[in-house]
C-alpha cells in the first residue's frame, strides 16, 4: 500500500496522492517544479523529520547553520491558500500548517517568499500572518 504524501497533495480524481508520487522524488533531488511544489516538500519534510532536506531548500542568505526539530509533534495538515508569481524567479506562497505539540494544537499562518536560481527554489523567508 502506498504511503500517502504529509502535503496532502490530490491527484485528478481527487485522491491524496503518494509520497513517491509527490514529495518524496524531490526529497531525493529532483528540482521543484515551483515554489508552491517547494513548500510542499518542505511541509513533508517536516512532518518526516527530514533536517537535511529543510537546510538543502533554505536559502543560503538566511539558512540557520543547524536545525533541530522538536519531538513528538504530529503534523496534521497543509492548506495552500495562495501561491503568487512576484518576479522572473520570485514567489510567494501563502499556507495554513496544523500541527500538535504536547497536546497543544497550533495553527501556523504564514506568508514565505522564494527565489530560484540556477533551475532551483529556494525558501528565503515568511511573515507569520
Amino acid at each position: 500500500m502506498a504511503v500517502p504524501c504529509p502535503c496532502g497533495r490530490t491527484g485528478p480524481k481527487g485522491q491524496v496522492q503518494a509520497l513517491d508520487d509527490c514529495c518524496g522524488p524531490l526529497h531525493g533531488g529532483q528540482a521543484a517544479p515551483d515554489a508552491e511544489r517547494l513548500m510542499r516538500s518542505r511541509y513533508s519534510a517536516f512532518a518526516l523529520g527530514n533536517v537535511s532536506y529543510l537546510l538543502s531548500t533554505w536559502h543560503s542568505s538566511q539558512r540557520p547553520a543547524e536545525l533541530t526539530l522538536e519531538t513528538g509533534g504530529k503534523w496534521l495538515g497543509l492548506e495552500i491558500k495562495h501561491h503568487r508569481v512576484t518576479g522572473a524567479d520570485t514567489a510567494e506562497v501563502e499556507f495554513v500548517a496544523r500541527f500538535r505539540i504536547g497536546g497543544k494544537a497550533v495553527r501556523q499562518h504564514e506568508r514565505s517568499r522564494f527565489v530560484c536560481e540556477g533551475g532551483r527554489w529556494f525558501y528565503v523567508d515568511g511573515d507569520v500572518l
